[in-house]
């Protein structure tokens, strides 16, 4: 049996938000209270330069099905797809970057501002099972986040009995065997990682903000409810600013 291991984290952070009614309405949410860092998708590189705030766009996902996979690649690499989809394609990501940490993620599927948010929910999420200091969100275990195809799974696991018949192994480290290699010339930060070579199928790799936690993941929407971006909040900043730690003076 193959190992997806942990290793070893620089810190420990968990995401805090809350699932309040908003003003438009009950039941409805205050996406403000669960991120106040959604303008960053927003911002161009000067102003995001301005507060503090590196960009690294690290590639195109190749999305072969369209099914939204953001998970902890080591741990969780096949956890569902979210229950929105989108058009197959390669769409870029950006990371943010802050106080030397990867502060949150993002996923562009069309230019525009997003006029309305929402939680991506994967099958059997419903909000209003939610108390008001719960939201949903993925675990991270080996302080690692990621986006890639749900049929990328597929893919990752072609991988890891290719190395055991590489190394004569009935057990592997995907990390040490495979992973580490290419997040190594990026400071550990992050990699576009292709498990099998001439495949379609990718995963963009990096790193969850001070490490271990549980972090939410949104949808930026359009007027008509198409998704433009797919954002990643690892709670490193807040108010779109990097430069006051939240807490600081």
């Amino acid at each position: 049996m193959s190992t997806w291991p942990l290793r070893t984290l620089r810190g420990l952070f968990c995401a805090v938000a809350a699932w309040v009614p908003s003003a438009a309405g009950a039941g409805e949410l205050d996406m403000s209270k669960l991120s106040s860092n959604l303008d960053l998708v927003s911002l161009g590189d000067a102003d995001l330069a301005a507060r503090s705030i590196n960009i690294r766009r690290i590639g195109k996902v190749e999305l072969t099905s369209g099914r939204v996979v953001a998970s902890d690649p080591l741990v969780g690499p096949d956890r569902e797809a979210f229950t929105r989809t989108v058009s197959p394609g390669d769409y870029p990501v950006t990371l943010y970057q802050a106080f030397g940490r990867i502060a949150a993620a993002s996923m562009r599927f069309a230019e525009g501002k997003p006029v309305r948010w929402e939680p991506a929910l994967v099958p059997g999420q419903d909000i209003n099972s939610l108390k008001n200091d719960e939201f949903f969100g993925y675990p991270v275990d080996a302080g690692l986040g990621c986006y890639m195809d749900a049929d990328t799974y597929t893919l990752i696991q072609e991988r890891e009995k290719r190395v055991k018949l590489e190394t004569s192994s009935s057990d592997i480290n995907y990390y040490d065997d495979v992973l580490a290699s290419e997040l190594q010339p990026n400071n550990g930060d992050y990699a576009l990682h292709r498990p099998v070579s001439g495949k379609r199928g990718n995963v963009a790799v990096f790193s969850s903000g001070w490490g271990d936690g549980f972090y939410p993941v949104f949808w930026g929407l359009d007027a008509g409810g198409h998704p433009l971006v797919l954002f990643t909040d690892f709670g490193v900043i807040e108010n779109a600013d990097g430069r006051r730690e939240p807490g600081g003076k």
